[in-house]
């Protein structure tokens, strides 16, 4: 619905004067009734660094909108922090926290008739889940990052919260001491921001300008930086225009534009999360995408960037290079862009891309030249076989073996995995099984960021492999295969592996397979029974009983 038939529902005629009296006590005045109504959905909160500098931005944003000829209104909606609720019970509301996001953003701004929306978010899932309620809601919309954090420093090294994962393993095995573990904890994150390398966070700011839903370089500011406050003022004078022309997110937000987006995570190494999030969030826009289509753009699409977890580079030093535009027209200029794709601007990736250098600068090596990129193909592979016939995500960067073969190692949950790891009862070769970890068992599907992170600091990245039907931080790297589904806990065959039997991982074959005869798996299969539920009331009994699987997206409507 356009703007004029939108905000004239409240507005306008006689009969919408209690609206009006409510809109006054707001400080909406005579003249203003005839403005645009904008949502200006403010992500802050003290709980996490990633947004605790969003109110700044959500003023900046404010007045823009009002000096653009717009009436904001700004609400608030919620964040958790995965990093400060990892590898705790509290990471299975990570993922459910953005079905919240979402809904609570539709929610305002339907329940208000706002005729556009800027959404402010910093933390992991804020992204995804603004994406989600644009995509329902299909209003003029904008989405603003709240930045990036600068990196921590010790020991002439760059920092970021991984690196303090990381020291856990390496003290708990014995390489560095307890003062350099406190070294690193103390100095890793030293200001406000979302996590600093290319893990989750910076991961779907990238896919979201790719797709034209942010404005050009916008997803790797800095937090603390000006140019970020900039970008938020000029974020809401783009869509108050956009509000003029009802450029609706549907017309951007097309197929095209999330293989796009697809091809810019594979670029610059992102997290295997852009996989669940992008399938959701194409769900909302009713946009058709499948698992299978991030292996079709992998096999083409190089890593070109050298960017942390398993690179050298935090997102300041991909900002500095040249940012997003600079990787775009690199992908432009070898045909795997899209560049007739519409953005929030109203001008085409092309024309935004027009005066971008076909090259990258030759003074810095965070973004490669073309003839010599980090890796030939995209970093996240889609496995399948009998142990994932849906599909299964595998991020295999930084690794010199793609494929191990070796004895299932079972966990029931993270936890009893961490434990094993930390009192170094395993060993090289082992394939670690954790399961009961998926959307609906978990239920939330948690991250396991702490175990992957104590193999890495173990010394075992390249010995060890993983799987489960949970999800990887976007800082994990390893041979580790996450989003097995279907999953366990609806009878899925990784509930059916027993300890000791052989798995293979093979990155190259794209196959995950437990060596074990089809009837075998299905004598085990007629054995086996459903767990009752870990929650029986509440958000997370809930969202067990509505969520997807992973290979959806994980989405609840």
């Amino acid at each position: 619905m356009s703007y004029n038939k939108r905000s004239q529902l409240i507005t306008q005629g006689v009969q919408r004067s209690p609206n009006r009296a409510m809109l006054r006590a707001v400080g909406f005045k005579d003249a203003d009734f005839a403005k645009p109504i904008i949502g200006i959905a403010n992500g802050y909160s003290t709980i996490t660094p990633c947004n605790m500098g969003l109110n700044d931005l959500t003023a900046r944003a404010e007045a823009a909108a009002r000096k653009s000829g717009a009436m904001p209104q700004t609400f608030g909606t919620i964040t958790v922090s995965d990093g400060i609720s990892m590898g705790t019970e509290g990471m299975k509301f990570s993922l459910v926290s953005r079905e919240v996001i979402a809904d609570s953003i539709e929610t305002a701004v339907q329940a208000q008739r706002m005729d556009g929306l800027v959404a402010i978010g910093g933390c992991d899932k804020n992204m995804p889940g603004a994406m989600i309620a644009i995509g329902r809601m299909n209003i003029p919309s904008i989405f603003v990052y709240g930045g990036t954090i600068k990196p921590g420093h010790y020991k002439g090294r760059d920092l970021t919260v991984v690196s303090s994962f990381e020291a856990v393993g390496e003290y708990t095995a014995g390489k560095i001491s307890k003062e350099e573990l406190m070294g690193v904890e103390r100095r890793a994150c030293p200001g406000a921001g979302s996590c600093g390398g290319m893990f989750t966070a910076n991961t779907m700011s990238s896919a979201i300008e790719a797709m034209g839903m942010s404005l050009p370089h916008s997803s790797t500011m800095a937090a603390e930086d000006r140019e970020k406050h900039d970008s938020a003022a000029a974020s809401a004078q783009v869509l108050v225009n956009a509000i003029r022309k009802d450029l609706l997110p549907r017309a951007i937000m097309t197929r095209k534009a999330f293989e796009n987006a697809i091809s810019v995570v594979m670029a610059v190494g992102g997290s295997t999360n852009a996989v669940l999030h992008l399938l959701a969030i194409a769900h909302a826009a009713e946009v058709p995408l499948a698992i299978d289509d991030f292996e079709t753009i992998r096999a083409r699409v190089p890593v070109l960037c050298d960017l942390k977890p398993s690179g050298h580079y935090v997102a300041t030093d991909l900002h500095k290079a040249g940012g997003i535009p600079q990787v775009m027209k690199m992908l432009l200029e070898h045909d795997l862009l899209h560049d007739d794709c519409l953005t929030v601007s109203g001008k085409t990736i092309g024309e935004v891309l027009r005066k971008v250098p076909a090259r990258p600068r030759k003074d810095q090596d965070v973004i490669r030249q073309w003839e010599n990129p980090v890796y030939p193909h995209g970093h996240l592979a889609i496995l399948k076989g009998n142990l994932a016939p849906e599909g299964a995500v595998a991020k295999i960067t930084g690794l010199k073996r793609k494929s191990i073969t070796g004895p299932a190692r079972i966990f029931e949950s993270e936890e009893d995995c961490l434990t094993a790891i930390l009192a170094g009862k395993i060993k090289s070769g082992d394939v670690l099984v954790i399961r009961y970890e998926g959307p609906r068992g978990g239920p939330g599907m948690r991250e396991m960021l702490a175990p992957t992170s104590a193999i890495i600091g173990a010394g075992l990245g390249e010995s060890v492999g993983l799987i489960t039907d949970g999800r990887f931080s976007g800082g994990t790297w390893g041979m580790v295969v996450g989003h097995v589904a279907p999953e366990a806990a609806v009878g899925g065959p990784i509930a059916l592996i027993e300890e000791g039997d052989s798995i293979t991982i093979d990155a190259g074959r794209r196959l995950l397979q437990v060596n074990v005869s089809d009837e075998e798996l299905a004598r085990r299969r007629a054995a086996w029974k459903p767990r009752p539920p870990r929650y029986t009331r509440g958000i997370m009994a809930k969202y067990a009983a509505q969520v997807s699987s992973a290979s959806c997206g994980a989405v609840t409507d």
